[in-house]
């Protein structure tokens, strides 16, 4: 089932419950009543194949966007929604996995402690090294060309081509409070890092691929253009 936009905004919802992410990211609130997806885009000012896509993508694994819809996507809608989802992972998910670690680890001993705060300190910086990049040169450039401005010396290839995998210590980070740390943590909290860690890998995995098969091939039409 692809979405389409005379669906019902409850019944997407209903489909796929996870994009109540995508809807907050784009500032659509919770009280929809009736609506279809096309109704609200054009009371929010949101671009609908742009939404269409961004919920495809989020939901379907292996989803492959049509040229026809990628072609009429707007780069400025993607761009804010991957500027806000940035906003999200760095203000609340990672601030509250943070303090549910804090929390987890307070039985253990301090070398345990020190691994811990190490692997996540080390994650944060490289998730914001990652995200640092995109706002200061990959989102300007495509808003700039949105507009019509030709900024030589760059092209979305170049970001193609550096896209960095930040997955790697988050795996690892998983696998020290799955593996690693004494029967002393309790379990509970343990547990809700775990679920916290594996619904943050889950979302910003499509969070990449939405930036591979949406904003980049939409950003290289338009630089063609």
């Amino acid at each position: 089932m692809v979405f389409s936009e005379s669906m019902k905004l409850a019944d997407l919802i209903d489909v796929n419950f996870k994009l109540l992410n995508v809807l907050s990211r784009l500032g659509i609130s919770l009280g929809f009543g009736e609506n279809t997806i096309r109704e609200m885009c054009d009371r929010q000012g949101i671009d609908l194949n742009s939404f269409l896509l961004i919920c495809n993508v989020y939901t379907y694994d292996g989803y492959v966007p049509s040229a026809d819809l990628l072609a009429a996507a707007d780069a400025g809608t993607i761009v804010d929604y991957l500027h806000n989802s940035h906003a999200f992972y760095l203000d609340r998910e990672l601030a509250a996995l943070e303090s549910n670690l804090s929390l987890m680890v307070e039985p253990c001993d301090e070398l345990q402690k020190k691994i811990v705060g190490k692997f996540f300190a080390s994650y944060k910086a490289q998730v914001k090294r990652h995200f640092n990049y995109e706002e200061s040169v990959v989102f300007p450039y495509v808003r700039a060309l949105k507009t019509g401005e030709c900024q030589e010396g760059y092209s979305i290839e170049q970001f193609e081509e550096n896209h960095s995998n930040i997955d790697e210590t988050l795996n690892d980070l998983k696998n020290i409070v799955m593996k690693y740390l004494p029967d002393t943590c309790d379990t509970v909290v343990r547990n809700e890092v775990l679920y916290r860690i594996y619904r943050l890998e889950e979302d910003l995995l499509k969070h990449t691929i939405i930036e591979d098969t949406v904003l980049i091939p939409v950003v290289n039409r338009m630089e063609t253009l």
